[in-house]
C-alpha cells in the first residue's frame, strides 16, 4: 500500500468510528447518520489512488481477501451492517453505445487555414508607413514656417 492509500484508509476508518459513535446514540438521527457515514466510508475505500489507477488502466480490482502485510490486515474493510428496512437504490443500466459512423469518402478538414500575410510583414509595413507619414508632416512644416 502506498502512503496515499494509507491516508485514504485512515480517513475511512475515522468515518467508521464516527458511524459507531452515531449508532451508539440510539435515536433516529444517530441511526440515519450512522448509515450514511458507513456508506461514505465504503465509498472512500473505493477511492484509493492505487485502485483508481488500476481501474484507469483497465485492470480488474485486486482481491482484498488476502492482505500482504499486517498493516493491510488491520486495515481490512469491516463488513457493513445493512439496515433491514432500507433498500439501496439500483443504478440504471448504462446507455447503449452509439452506432458506428459510416466511413466518409473524403476526410474532412479539421483546421481551416487562415489567409493573410504573416504578422511580421504587417508590423514592417506599419513601421514604414509611420516613417513616411513623419517625413511628409516634417516636409509640410518647412513649407510654412511660423516666424
Amino acid at each position: 500500500m502506498t502512503k496515499a492509500d494509507l491516508l485514504v484508509e485512515r480517513g475511512a476508518q475515522r468515518l467508521q468510528q464516527l458511524a459507531d459513535k452515531a449508532a451508539a446514540r440510539g435515536d433516529g438521527v444517530g441511526t440515519w447518520l450512522s448509515d450514511e457515514l458507513r456508506t461514505d466510508a465504503a465509498f472512500l475505500r473505493k477511492l484509493k489512488p492505487s485502485l483508481v489507477k488500476a481501474r484507469a488502466k483497465g485492470e480488474p480490482p485486486r482481491n482484498a481477501a488476502a492482505p500482504n502485510s499486517d498493516i493491510e490486515a488491520s486495515m481490512a474493510e469491516p463488513p457493513m451492517r445493512e439496515a433491514p428496512s432500507r433498500q439501496e437504490p439500483v443504478a440504471p443500466p448504462p446507455p447503449p453505445p452509439p452506432p458506428p459512423r459510416p466511413a466518409a469518402s473524403k476526410p474532412k478538414k479539421t483546421a481551416k487555414k487562415r489567409g493573410g500575410p504573416p504578422p511580421i510583414v504587417i508590423v514592417g509595413a506599419a513601421f514604414v508607413a509611420g516613417i513616411v507619414l513623419a517625413k511628409v508632416v516634417d516636409w509640410r512644416g518647412h513649407a510654412h514656417p511660423r516666424d
